[in-house]
């Protein structure tokens, strides 16, 4: 039987409220980060649940500077596309960066757990604690 992540309310409940990132993993071993019931590269079903690490590395990113009312006091922010250790990618974000200052593509990342809205990052991950 499928899993409540197999909605995009409980996919969202995961990482907003569980605190965990969850993924999906196609027989023919393509693992994605977002949401679907389908696989994108072969188009089977066949996708089953997976606990992803939340640790990757920044792909793109972009400061920014005018926030939408959910961020308002969290600006300036990096909104960041992560590949992610096991694969796929997920977008996300980091609190407190200015323009020219922060993160940069190919910064590893942690995801943090958080009661903010969406899928939050920072700077390194759990094997640079202690460091």
């Amino acid at each position: 039987m499928p899993g409540e992540s197999t909605t995009i309310d409980g996919f969202r409940k995961g990482y907003e409220e569980e605190h965990r990132l969850i993924g999906r993993r196609s027989a023919c071993g393509f693992v994605t980060a977002t949401w679907g019931l389908v696989c994108p590269r072969c188009g089977k079903r066949d996708l089953a649940e997976v606990e992803l690490s939340g640790r990757g590395r920044i792909a793109a990113i972009t400061v920014q500077t005018v926030p939408g009312d959910e961020f308002v006091n969290d600006a300036p922010y990096a909104y960041v596309l992560v590949d992610l250790a096991e694969g796929g990618r997920i977008s996300g974000w980091i609190a407190g960066t200015a323009p020219g200052e922060g993160p940069a593509i190919g910064d590893l990342v942690q995801f943090v757990p958080s009661y903010r809205p969406g899928v939050q990052f920072r700077r390194g991950d759990d094997r640079d604690a202690g460091r």
